[in-house]
């Protein structure tokens, strides 16, 4: 074998090799991309413990009726951005991805005009005759595949007792008339 066919050979191999690092460091000087300044959306999703875990026993919730007498419904707008990637909030807006939710305090459940609801939420309805009290969204807030089982919706759901609170004092203001705050006083409701 003639060494200026292994020269060649190498040659072309070495060619090669610093075209394709070019490109590649090219590239990635005409793709860089900045990290965001301030993050999107986390989507937290909370783990059980384990049957045998000895934790601590759960808090008990307050009532949404005493929160909602502290709730900021400035703070609940903020924190409803991150619904507004599924849901509307004003009248007559569209349905997305999830219902429209304007008028959803008091709203009989499953029953929002134009919107196919998942069958989990059409026998959670019990044909209309449910409504989206201040208790039923507190707790579908928390956890919407735990409180309505077999639900399309796929937020995970605010942890925070308070976020929740915030979040239904904002979609109360999204009405004609707004629903009258409970009692906070009366016994909660059980579900």
């Amino acid at each position: 074998m003639n060494s200026s066919y292994v020269n060649m050979g190498v040659g072309a191999l070495l060619a090669t090799l610093f075209v394709l690092k070019s490109v590649s460091l090219a590239s990635g000087f005409i793709f860089h991309t900045e990290v965001p300044e301030k993050p999107g959306f986390a989507i937290v999703a909370t783990e059980e413990p384990a049957a045998g875990d000895k934790a601590a026993a759960p808090k008990a919730e307050t009532p949404i009726a005493q929160l909602l007498q502290k709730a900021d419904a400035k703070v609940g707008e903020t924190i409803f951005k991150k619904c507004q990637a599924c849901h509307s909030g004003e009248k007559g807006g569209p349905n997305k991805v999830g219902p429209d939710l304007w008028g959803v305090v008091d709203r009989p459940v499953g029953e929002h005009e134009g919107f196919a609801y998942s069958a989990g939420m059409k026998d959670f309805s019990k044909g209309g005759s449910e409504k989206w009290t201040y208790d039923h969204l507190y707790h579908f807030l928390a956890a919407p595949k735990k409180f309505v089982a077999g639900t399309a919706m796929g937020f995970a759901g605010l942890p925070k007792e308070e976020d929740r609170a915030n979040v239904i004092a904002y979609l109360r203001t999204l009405a004609d008339t707004q629903v009258p705050l409970p009692d906070p006083n009366a016994p909660a409701a059980t579900n």
